[in-house]
Formats: C-alpha cells, sequence, structure tokens
C-alpha cells in the first residue's frame, strides 16, 4: 500500500514538473512578410529578423522559451486574443486603437511610413497633397490605412494582404505608389526584386510610430517580465546590437 502511495506521488509529482516545464513555452505570433523585422527565411523554413532576435532575448533574460507561429499582419490581435498565441513580436505599431484591445511593453523601435514609387517618377513628393488623383496601396491592417483613407486626396487607395502583392503591383506600374513601413520597403528593395521601384527619399512619414511587444490585457504578470527584461537589453547594449545587426542602428 506504501509503495502503491509512493508510485503515485512520484508519478503526480512528475506530471507537476511536465507541465510547469511545458508553460515556459510561449507561442509567439510573427508575420513571414515583413523583413527586417519578420520573415520567412527559406534556407531554415523558419521566421526569422529584428522582432524575432528581440522576443528571443526577452524570453531568454525573463526565463520562458519562445515557439514563433508564422501568421498573416490582419490575423495577429485575433489570434492573441483568443489565445491561439501569447505575444505578438512583428512590425506593429502601438496606437491607443490597438491598446483598447491589447497591452504593449515598453517601445522597442519607431518609425513612419515610406512610399514607394516607379524610379521613373521624379517628382519630389513631400506629403499626401503631393499625390492627389493618384492610385495607391496600402498595407491591410497596418496603423497607415485609416489615415490614407481619409485623406480624400486620392483616386483609390487599394489594400493588400501582404507587402509583395502590394511591391508587384506598383512594379508593374498597376498602382502609382506603395505605401508600408519605411524600414521593410527600404530593405525590400535592397535585394533587387523589384527593380522598376525605389523610395520616394523627399516624402516626410506623415503616421510615425513605436513597435513594442503585445500581450493580452490580462497577462499582467507576464507584461512585467518583458517589460523588466526590456530595460535590461537596452540598458547592456544587446537591443541596439539585434538593431544593429540588421542595419537599423541609429535609426
Amino acid at each position: 500500500m506504501k509503495f502503491k502511495t509512493l508510485v503515485v506521488s512520484v508519478f503526480a509529482a512528475l506530471s507537476m514538473a511536465a507541465g510547469a516545464h511545458a508553460q515556459t513555452v510561449l507561442k509567439v505570433g510573427s508575420t513571414p512578410t515583413g523583413s527586417p523585422f519578420t520573415f520567412l527565411d527559406t534556407k531554415t523554413n523558419s521566421i526569422e529578423g529584428v522582432m524575432v532576435d528581440i522576443v528571443k532575448a526577452v524570453g531568454k533574460e525573463a526565463g520562458f522559451e519562445v515557439q514563433i507561429e508564422p501568421m498573416a499582419f490582419s490575423a495577429l490581435i485575433g489570434s492573441l486574443t483568443s489565445k491561439r498565441i501569447d505575444i505578438v513580436s512583428a512590425a506593429m505599431f502601438i496606437t491607443p486603437q490597438r491598446q483598447q484591445v491589447v497591452s504593449f511593453s515598453e517601445p522597442v523601435y519607431r518609425y513612419g511610413e515610406g512610399l514607394m514609387v516607379l524610379k521613373t517618377d521624379n517628382k519630389d513628393y513631400k506629403s499626401f497633397a503631393d499625390m492627389k488623383d493618384m492610385t495607391v496601396g496600402v498595407q491591410v491592417g497596418t496603423a497607415f490605412v485609416e489615415p490614407i483613407q481619409k485623406s480624400g486626396v486620392f483616386k483609390e487607395v487599394k489594400l493588400y494582404d501582404n507587402p509583395p502583392d502590394m511591391m508587384r503591383d506598383a512594379n508593374a506600374g498597376r498602382i502609382q505608389g506603395g505605401f508600408m513601413d519605411y524600414p521593410i520597403a527600404a530593405y525590400i528593395l535592397t535585394q533587387g526584386n523589384y527593380p522598376n521601384l525605389k523610395m520616394a527619399q523627399s516624402y516626410q512619414p506623415t503616421i510615425m510610430g513605436s513597435l513594442g511587444l503585445a500581450t493580452r490585457k490580462e497577462d499582467t504578470a507576464l507584461l512585467d517580465r518583458i517589460n523588466k527584461a526590456l530595460v535590461k537589453l537596452k540598458a547592456d547594449g544587446a537591443i541596439d546590437a539585434i538593431l544593429k545587426k540588421w542595419g537599423l542602428s541609429g535609426a
């Protein structure tokens, strides 16, 4: 009887230990189309980039492992609130609208939108007003959609699920310009896959924003661990080293 009790106790202890270990692996939503922040590395068939490196560094500092889950940008918040993932680490701006639904960490990087145009287009674009009656594209789910649509200056604003589709249309001249995260657009164009496109260097961003990791509102303890880790990683230069690795140092 005592032996049986001992066996049961040992089994229960092992089960609890296994359960505790499983809880240290958190699912992180990232997108396969957001270089250099998140993208699919075809050589390793895994999601890589700035925000992947940052969340891995945070996890190591905070004491949890991460499992990267690739998904469309527009599905990130829904997947977080429905508990299919535990953290969002992608090129996602901290906005008041999103903060009503999820919680964000301290900012890790700040930038605005960039404008892509054909290389043959030499107009000095500075603001939306310089693009009256143009047909432009913008990625669904980004903070740029609403301001661009509400500006009222464009002939048409086409919405795209991902950057490659928009960039293909811009490269082929099917739209006259494309708006997306400046660092992502600039990085992709350096790869040479859209030879007819360039960044409009004269353009001044209208929508500036900061990136942060997102958690569910009720996961306050997790957010606290993430923020404490970010404070240390910023202080010891780890965040700067990650930005520099991906060509974003000093931006």
